[in-house]
């Protein structure tokens, strides 16, 4: 495929940057891939990611994607002493009960700091691909009238080329939380909206422990333990996976500003009073490896980036710099690979049928990704005491939504009904559209399943009139199917 332009510079060396490199070789002369940190020789953690220390996941679609840019890349982390979590026992405990399986698909556990090496060194692969490290982006370059961005202002934290300008033809923020692209827009007269906020006031506390060699018994037997904390009030959410070279990772963790303890007794008494024994029975048996270490979320963010009147052309965004998830959901990774797909697409089709709005039609695109991600996070979090939600505009659908999902998952615990699980798993992990679970009849059956539902029924219908399949979707948001796969597809 022949390059549509010079040269593409990302600002943010995270997997969301990993991601848009590797896309973006495939259309640019050149890449930069520019970071703050300088990158590690071996699996490592940066400075920059202060989150890298505590749980990170793929969902099924996320790793679909990834494999789809980056072959074999799970060959790699096996490599580095990642496991396999086929067959192993998965077990879920929720507020109505315990749903306990063996893992169906041959995925790969594995750290924060071993899967960006893993990927980092497939993109260091790609010979029009550079990395600038230890490099900040200090601003925006623009044309006279500042409709077009033409490259970005850096510093090198060596001390050279302080505001040194480079030139590009695009130039992609996925710099994350940090982001200064709301205040850069701003400076150049741009109209930036206020961006929604969910105020969960999170906290995480995670520790490590290494597993002894006659303890290996439990990594064949266990993938991943959650015990979520609404089964009793003030008390934490504790999930326990494995990850690479016989160690585990054990997070506490809450929204609503009840942060989980960080000092190991309170820790340890804080894992005891979990509504299940389970993680504390197998920690007895495992060999602490690390102090507890905490992370904190103020808020979530949502820019609108996508309804600015006005967007330079030359400039995108994706991962975190757009739309922050909540972390505990494993949904920031997915996304940002989903992104990337798009613009991959859409790239494409600007080869094809050049658009002269080309930047606001990948925006919006974007947008049809962050939806759902960003509506089931609110669904989910809004239910905690203390959590608050600040937007030009309510969520909608979101309180039949939250009931709706409630009883739809207290009715297949109850049951024990894991066809539909694997539907109420596959939405939350954005495998699956929402539709998946919030079409006519999936909400028709669930709801005159029990003396609940037809209350709920009762609530949401309207007594003049049957309800009807255009009722029932108009509840919540019309969310674009078209970024997912098949059923089949996500399955294998």
């Amino acid at each position: 495929m022949e390059t549509i332009a010079t040269r593409a510079v990302i600002i943010g060396g995270g997997i969301a940057g990993l991601y848009t490199a590797k896309v973006l070789s495939e259309f640019y002369r050149e890449v930069l891939l520019i970071d703050k940190d300088k990158f590690p020789n071996n699996p490592a953690h940066r400075k920059g990611t202060p989150q890298a220390f505590h749980p990170h996941r793929f969902t099924q679609r996320g790793k679909v994607i990834t494999d789809r840019l980056f072959p074999g890349f799970e060959k790699d982390l096996l490599a580095q002493g990642g496991l396999s979590s086929l067959h192993r026992k998965m077990h879920h405990m929720n507020p109505y009960g315990s749903m306990e399986a063996k893992f169906p698909r041959d995925d790969v556990k594995f750290s924060r700091a071993v899967l960006e090496w893993v990927i980092r060194e497939h993109v260091k692969t790609l010979s029009n691909v550079r990395l600038l490290p230890e490099t900040d982006g200090v601003g925006l370059l623009t044309n006279d009238d500042q409709t077009r961005v033409t490259g970005v202002s850096v510093r090198r934290r060596d001390g050279r080329g302080e505001g040194e300008p480079i030139a590009a033809d695009l130039v992609v923020d996925t710099s994350g939380r940090s982001s200064k692209l709301a205040a850069w827009l701003k400076d150049g007269g741009y109209d930036v909206p206020k961006p929604d906020l969910l105020k969960v006031n999170l906290g995480y506390s995670t520790r490590r422990y290494r597993v002894p060699d006659d303890q290996v018994a439990l990594i064949k037997e266990w993938d991943t333990i959650n015990i979520s904390g609404h089964v009793m009030p003030n008390c934490f959410t504790g999930v326990l996976s494995f990850i690479e070279n016989q160690v585990v990772e054990v997070a506490l963790y809450k929204p609503g500003g009840v942060y989980p303890p960080t000092d190991i007794k309170g820790y340890e008494e804080a894992l005891s009073q979990l509504p299940s024994p389970l993680i504390a029975s197998i920690l007895q048996n495992l060999e602490p490896l690390t102090p507890p270490r905490a992370y904190r979320v103020p808020y979530l963010h949502r820019y609108q980036f996508s309804k600015m009147e006005r967007w330079p052309k030359g400039l995108l965004v994706l991962g975190d710099a757009y739309c922050i998830f909540d972390p505990i959901f494993g949904q920031g990774m997915t996304v940002a690979a989903m992104e990337a797909e798009v613009l991959a697409s859409c790239l494409r089709e600007q080869q094809l049928h050049p658009h002269p709005q080309f930047e606001q039609q990948v925006l919006q695109k974007f947008e049809g990704v962050i939806e759902p991600a960003w509506w089931l996070n609110c669904a989910a979090d809004l239910r905690c005491e203390g959590v608050e939600y600040i937007a030009s505009e309510p969520l909608h659908g979101i309180q039949f939504g939250q009931q709706y999902m409630d009883l739809f998952l207290k009715e297949l615990t109850i049951k024990q009904d894991f066809k539909h699980y694997g539907l109420y798993w596959g939405v939350n992990t954005l495998s699956l559209s929402p539709h998946a679970i919030f079409n006519s009849q999936m909400i028709t059956a669930t709801l005159h399943a029990s003396a609940e539902g037809m209350k709920l029924l009762e609530e949401f219908s309207n007594p003049k009139e049957e309800a009807s399949e255009q009722h029932w979707e108009q509840l919540v948001p019309t969310f674009s199917q078209a970024y997912y796969e098949p059923l089949s597809n996500i399955n294998k």
